[in-house]
């Protein structure tokens, strides 16, 4: 299962990462973000050598939530070298994020 991170860990954790980034924007009680966690989960273990997956709660991290202007749970975004190169709104299929990681790798 993805680690779960907070504000204080987001520069290390995600912008200073040698690999690429996927970091889930998610809510606990969003329900097409439970239905995505599984999906995150196989990608983990999938592309762990190629790829690091992390989930960031928006209820208790606003400030990332600001920053990044996530304005719907789930909100996947794809950090590369410490930039975003991509986002995904809302539940989606495997195969898209599949896609969206192989851009990257």
């Amino acid at each position: 299962m993805p680690a779960r991170i907070s504000k204080d860990e987001f520069d290390s954790e995600v912008l200073g990462a040698e690999l690429p980034v996927l970091a889930d924007f998610y809510s606990d009680s969003c329900i097409p973000c439970k239905r995505m966690s599984p999906i995150l989960s196989q990608l983990e273990t999938e592309y762990a050598d190629k790829i690091k997956i992390v989930k960031i709660n928006t209820n208790f991290e606003k400030e990332l939530v600001e920053k990044y202007s996530i304005q719907a749970a789930p909100t996947l975004i794809l950090f590369n070298k410490g930039e975003e190169v991509s986002r995904i709104r809302g539940a989606v299929k495997k195969d898209e994020i599949i896609t969206l990681i192989k851009e990257q790798i």
